[in-house]
């Protein structure tokens, strides 16, 4: 099942092989690529022109032409509505205020220092556990505030490590 939002309407949409059902009525239309990103629809009995003017598979929205009216659809997957429902939907939104140690093992080189700003996945530092150097990335992008260890400094798991 999905969740689809068109302006400010939201439509449950279920997806099979034979059909598709938007709030529970199944669509019953027809669709003819014309080219790449063109399409000709049948429904009801009238024609549409719909052009997929853009798609972006982070953000899950879809900009199309519907007989060259702008249109912007926002898709959630059954994963965003349970994600949703136990009110875990925004972390995305949140910034990172810290980095913990994922493991036991030893601060090998720090790639930041206080004051730098650094971008969602830049290298903060390098962990080395069980023989293998492990890259720690900032999980958003921010000021660093605090780093509470030093380079050859042994830690354990969920220690702080860098604060934001």
């Amino acid at each position: 099942m999905y969740s689809v939002s068109i302006k400010n309407s939201v439509f449950e949409v279920e997806k099979s092989k034979e059909k598709v059902a938007v709030n529970g009525n199944i669509l019953d239309w027809d669709i003819s690529e014309i080219r790449e990103g063109h399409y000709h629809v049948l429904y009801n009995s009238q024609s549409f022109n719909l052009e997929l003017v853009s798609l972006d598979a982070e953000t899950k929205t879809v900009k199309l032409k519907l007989n060259n009216k702008l249109c912007e659809v926002t898709i959630k997957d059954k994963f965003d509505l349970l994600l949703e429902k136990l009110g875990m939907n925004n972390l995305k939104s949140q910034t990172a205020k810290e980095i913990k140690a994922p493991m036991p093992g030893l601060i090998f080189d720090i790639k930041v220092k206080e004051g730098d700003e650094v971008k969602k996945g830049d290298a903060v530092l390098i962990l080395e556990a069980m023989k293998m150097e492990n890259i720690l990335k900032s999980p958003g992008d921010g000021t660093v505030k605090a780093i509470k260890i030093k380079k050859g400094q042994s830690v354990e798991k969920n220690q702080v490590l860098i604060q934001f």
